[in-house]
């Protein structure tokens, strides 16, 4: 793979296309907003997201055909909410790129769609008919400010095709980022759209004032719920051992870069949901939705998600943090 689409210029997407561009991979950077598109191509940074970071040359358009042209690696990098919509208005271009070139899509979102209660990789299949061998997701403890300081942390990059993820983890491989590849493509996703939920019950708990241990607690509780809905959907429990589950989830739940868990931390100190917003500077906090897919996907297939289902009471049925936090520490005790 010599040439890469980033479709989406968020901080994630735009520190990926460093990622790549550093592993000496040519990229161009679909920006929905022009300016934005205009920053990245004349000023080599992005004024919105990572204002700080000078990038290395990179194309950039508000094209998205543009984008898309010629490229052998597409890299999804939008909301997971509005992966569909997206995907609905590049498919021509996508179906180019896919009959052309054989591109490969990579998904960066972590999330369970709203209604359909399907994974970003199977949106993906859905749309574009690229079928799952042609479709790569990336997980793991993949901060983007961090990772667009050149500071070392790894990932993984799973698709049922090892072949294609090896392609895609050369694509990708620079001195400071590091990829392993999987074919657990469910457990990897189930992994990042769950972590978000636990991310926010951390915040919660730390902006009430709790410890330590309570945060622990949290994240160990929250990695079994993680675990028994992954399981039962088919993943390999050793999946969520690694990269993909304990280290996106310690990542996420402890670090103040995290938005879910700054978004949860402002509800636990007694902040209204506009008041968590404001303090993520409008970026998605993916977990405030996905708590609500992640739910009921569970409950579709008979798995206990305690955790989740009080994150989601708090944000979308009006419950208070503590009376959430007592309805967890009343349940039944059990094994572990």
């Amino acid at each position: 793979m010599t040439r890469a689409a980033v479709l989406g210029a968020g901080s994630w997407g735009t520190a990926f296309a460093k990622v790549l561009a550093d592993a000496g991979t040519e990229v161009t950077i679909w920006a929905r907003r022009p300016e934005i598109a205009e920053a990245l191509a004349t000023e080599h940074r992005n004024p919105a997201y990572l204002p700080d970071v000078r990038l290395p040359e990179v194309a950039a358009t508000h094209d998205p055909e543009l984008a898309l042209r010629g490229a052998e690696l597409v890299v999804l990098a939008v909301p997971s909410q509005s992966l569909r919509a997206n995907l609905t208005a590049w498919r021509p271009a996508l179906r180019a790129a896919i009959d052309e070139h054989d591109a490969t899509l990579l998904s960066l979102a972590k999330g369970i769609e709203t209604g359909t209660l399907l994974r970003m990789s199977e949106v993906i299949d859905e749309v574009t008919g690229a079928g799952r061998e042609r479709i790569a997701v990336l997980s793991g403890p993949n901060l983007a400010k961090e990772i667009a300081a050149g500071q070392p942390a790894a990932t993984v990059v799973a698709c049922v095709d090892s072949a294609r993820a090896e392609a895609v983890q050369r694509a990708c491989y620079t001195g400071y980022f590091r990829p392993y590849t999987n074919t657990d493509v469910v457990g990897c996703e189930i992994g990042g759209a769950c972590k978000n939920v636990i991310a926010l019950a951390t915040g919660i708990a730390a902006g009430m004032g709790l410890g330590d241990n309570s945060i622990a607690s949290i994240i160990t509780r929250g990695l079994a719920e993680i675990i028994r809905l992954a399981v039962t959907l088919g993943a390999e429990p050793v999946t969520l051992a690694g990269l993909a589950g304990v280290g996106d989830l310690v990542a996420t739940c402890t670090s103040p870069l995290s938005r879910n868990r700054s978004f949860g931390h402002v509800l636990g100190a007694g902040g209204s949901m506009e008041a968590a917003q404001q303090a993520t500077h409008g970026q998605v906090a993916e977990g405030v939705k996905s708590c609500t897919s992640v739910r009921a996907l569970a409950a579709a297939h008979g798995v206990e998600m305690p955790l989740t289902d009080a994150v989601h009471r708090v944000c979308h049925e009006g419950v208070s943090v503590r009376e959430a936090v007592g309805s967890l520490l009343g349940r039944r005790i059990k094994p572990e």
